[in-house]
């Protein structure tokens, strides 16, 4: 297997919806989740009353926008018609699990040592919601939160005040494991440990409140660390940041208590994830995704996976299609260390050429494109950079004027100031196979959006020149209760589709007198 890794997904400020303190009203349970649904415009029907969200903190909460209809939000509808619009009639959308499903948060702390408060801010303000009882929250980070809270209020910890720069806890990560190959996989995700990231107020761990910082982190796993009947906590983790800016993270993080590593089982690999690395929150429904998206890749093709995070989808990609070589672009460093950690678990079998490389994607996007067979990118809501998209729009006459060109077959000294930054900073294992085919273009772009506005507007793009065609498309319910769904869109270059016609049988003779007739729209010019 040759591996190569090169030199981010930015982290955004918490999304706020409120919660009063005082809902706790019981827990309901939840019904069973309607599995993936075949959609068509005559698929009316109305979704089954039990699909409620039943939070006592919906009417607070800025979290979830909707609380009926989890299984099928409206905008299933929106992307019906879209799709079908486009010749696409055949959508589908897999509702997923629809309570506790968020298996990675991050919250903030506020309130006093004596009645913190820890969940989101309300909407339009910094003023933070108590949700105890979140229904989208994994089970177990409801009880990490309780616990933290208790051992907030035993130790006299002073959560953040913002607008005096004060205390001493800003925010909290919490975020699941299901990988424990010790216990029957059937509880595995119910029994999942999590791993708690304190955003602590501080410069770094030599700071005046330090010790404050340890021993909350020892209260912790003391009360619910892995020598427990019941282990709760996987491991604890320090941040250090004073910045006034609504930034969560500083760069400074430490271990402190617990299992370094953090490992998750998805799309057939096991994947490393660091704290400071960009994570999936609904880890079942991006398995799901990840195995859909393993049916359009050809066996031995050549992939790059542009704003590729820790290269879950690319390495995926590498062991489940045995892929020739798999380059994986992002532009957060801190992705890079859970990549190598990645791929020293892959399956002894993978002989692929795998690279990572730390670039930022919408400069020179052509020189990540071009080379590969099939290209997967997964940006952030926004979508993709115009840059990108008219990279994408171009790649067939970029091809023919490569291939044409007799120059196209030497050996340049690369000297552009960014592909250079970016091959120091990466990490390559296995076969060195950047030259081969390298004037190739992509066949396949496969768009993975989690912003459905944004993706309509590429789409719309990226069909207008003619290049592409869309062939596929699925929705995934990552986000229930919210008018938020996962796209996994599958586009094919036309070159592939043009349409053979059968000869009549009838010679026509040459007349080079007769002036040549206009080609008509449906005709072909070769």
């Amino acid at each position: 297997m040759s591996l190569c890794l090169l030199s981010s997904r930015f982290l955004h400020p918490i999304t706020s919806r409120h919660l009063s303190p005082a809902a706790s009203a019981p827990r309901f349970p939840p019904p069973l989740a309607p599995a993936s649904l075949g959609l068509s415009p005559a698929s009316t029907s109305p979704p089954a009353p039990t699909c409620a969200l039943q939070c006592p903190h919906f009417q607070s909460c800025s979290g979830c926008t909707h609380e009926l209809n989890l299984d099928r939000p409206s905008v299933v509808d929106d992307a019906v018609d879209f799709f079908k619009s486009l010749g696409v009639s055949d959508f589908t959308f897999d509702s997923c699990k629809l309570w506790g499903w968020r298996c990675r948060a991050k919250l903030a702390v506020r309130g006093s040592s004596a009645d913190p408060l820890i969940g989101l801010y309300e909407e339009g303000t910094h003023s933070v919601v108590d949700i105890p009882n979140c229904k989208a929250h994994h089970p177990n980070i409801n009880a990490a939160m309780e616990l933290l809270k208790q051992g907030i209020r035993e130790l006299g910890i002073e959560p953040h005040d913002e607008d005096r720069g004060t205390g001493d806890l800003r925010y909290v990560q919490m975020a699941v494991t299901t990988y424990n190959t010790s216990i029957p996989a059937s509880e595995r995700y119910q029994r999942g440990r999590v791993q708690v990231a304190l955003v602590w107020n501080a410069r770094n761990e030599n700071s005046p409140n330090s010790y404050k910082l340890n021993a909350l982190a020892h209260f912790l796993w003391r009360n619910s660390g892995s020598k427990c009947k019941v282990p709760l906590i996987h491991s604890v983790w320090a941040n250090f940041q004073t910045s006034t800016s609504n930034v969560i993270f500083g760069n400074r993080w430490r271990h402190l208590l617990g299992d370094r590593d953090f490992w998750e089982h998805l799309g057939g690999i096991d994947v490393s994830l660091a704290p400071s690395s960009f994570g999936q929150a609904n880890t079942r429904a991006f398995d799901s995704l990840l195995r859909k998206l393993q049916k359009y890749v050809p066996y031995g093709a050549s992939v790059t996976d542009l704003y590729a995070g820790s290269g879950v989808i690319g390495l995926s990609l590498a062991a489940t299609r045995k892929c020739r070589s798999v380059k994986c672009v992002e532009i957060n460093k801190e992705s890079k260390l859970s990549f190598e950690k990645t791929v020293e678990r892959l399956p002894k079998y993978v002989d692929s050429s795998i690279s990572w490389y730390q670039a930022d994607t919408s400069v020179e996007p052509t020189s990540w494109l071009v080379g590969s067979d099939v290209i997967v990118v997964d940006p952030p809501r926004k979508g993709l950079e115009t840059s990108v998209v008219g990279a994408l729009q171009t790649l067939p006459s970029r091809e023919l004027k490569t291939r044409s060109s007799p120059e196209s077959s030497k050996t340049k000294e690369e000297k552009r100031p960014w592909v250079l930054r970016a091959r120091e900073a990466s990490v390559r294992v296995g076969n060195d196979l950047t030259r081969e085919n390298r004037d190739s273009v992509p066949q396949t772009l496969i768009y993975i959006s989690c912003g459905w506005e944004s993706f309509k507007e590429d789409c719309n793009s990226l069909l207008s020149c003619k290049a592409w065609h869309l062939e596929k498309a699925h929705g995934f319910n990552f986000f229930p209760g919210t008018q938020s769904i996962e796209v996994l869109a599958v586009f094919k270059r036309r070159e592939n589709m043009h349409i053979k016609k059968k000869k009549t049988g009838k010679k026509k003779r040459k007349s080079p007198a007769k002036e040549q007739k206009p080609l008509m729209h449906h005709e072909v010019k070769t």
